[in-house]
């Protein structure tokens, strides 16, 4: 009976781990480049039960003295010992993209993140909610500023710049008297314009294991592998104007939710059934004395 208050007592302790990771991404639905999280449990070693009091040894005698046997006990079937969480780790499936009409926001439409400059380090993000530093500076909503490729922050102005889907940033002074120019830019003005900087792109041989800083940041890890930079067709599209959402269906969230809660109850009320045979047993012996 004590076997199956601690069989039942992981499982709670499962879908404990299960519900944090289930409620970390509901309360981050809104997050602009959330990641949702996955806990994935492993079962403990099962046991093999065979019939008690039957050593099932069939002997094969031959003129009159054993020559051998078999084992032939009857199996009564398996018997888990439990569960535990193997990992928790993150989906890194795209999210949906809309549009906010506001030129210092950036999304990523494939695999990569923006690289920012904070002072543990440099950190990655696919949080394009960027904004215009004191300095000059693309910066994040936490004042880290955005690395181009050359290892530098991009320096840009308001309303004087694009960014192409390469990356590329481009400016142009004479936009900062006509914004609308930004959308209605004419073939002969690109030659006025002047390449300021490109944003660098990276990417991890294994961006499951990166590990999650706060703020919406990534490190790598031994097991991620160092980030590398992205060129060619493997580089994502930049989309300017566009925010990513994060990759969450609030209502698969909540359906999940219900079934670890499910769970949950199901096995604290396998605890107190054993928990009432047990007092119940207890009390016969008592008596029986």
């Amino acid at each position: 009976m004590v076997r199956g208050v601690f069989t039942a007592a992981s499982g709670m302790v499962a879908q404990q781990h299960r519900l944090d990771a289930l409620t970390n991404n509901l309360a981050n639905a809104d997050t602009v480049g959330y990641k949702r999280d996955v806990s994935i449990q492993k079962a403990f070693p099962e046991l093999l039960l065979r019939r008690m009091g039957d050593n099932g040894v069939i002997q094969f005698p031959y003129r009159g003295e054993p020559v051998g046997s078999i084992d032939k006990a009857h199996v009564v079937g398996r018997l888990g010992t439990g569960v535990e969480q193997n990992e928790v780790f993150t989906i890194f499936e795209q999210g949906a993209v809309h549009p906010t009409e506001n030129q210092f926001d950036l999304a990523l439409e494939g695999n990569g993140f923006f690289v920012v400059d904070t002072p543990y380090g440099e950190r990655f993000t696919r949080n394009g909610t960027f904004t215009l530093g004191p300095e000059g500076i693309l910066v994040t909503q936490q004042g880290y500023p955005v690395l181009g490729d050359n290892g530098l922050p991009i320096e840009i102005k308001a309303n004087n710049f694009v960014v192409d889907q390469e990356g590329r940033v481009f400016a142009n002074e004479r936009f900062l008297e006509d914004p609308e120019r930004l959308v209605q830019m004419r073939e002969n003005e690109w030659d006025e314009t002047v390449q300021v900087g490109q944003l660098r792109l990276v990417g991890m041989e294994d961006a499951r294991y990166l590990r999650k800083q706060g703020g919406n940041l990534w490190n790598v890890t031994r097991e991620s592998g160092d980030a590398f930079e992205l060129i060619g067709i493997d580089r994502p599209k930049v989309l300017q104007g566009f925010l990513e959402k994060a990759n969450i269906n609030v209502v698969v969230e909540m359906t999940n939710m219900i079934e670890v809660n499910r769970a949950y109850e199901a096995n604290q009320k396998v605890i107190q059934s054993h928990d009432q045979s047990t007092s119940r047993l207890i009390g016969e012996v008592l008596r029986a004395q």
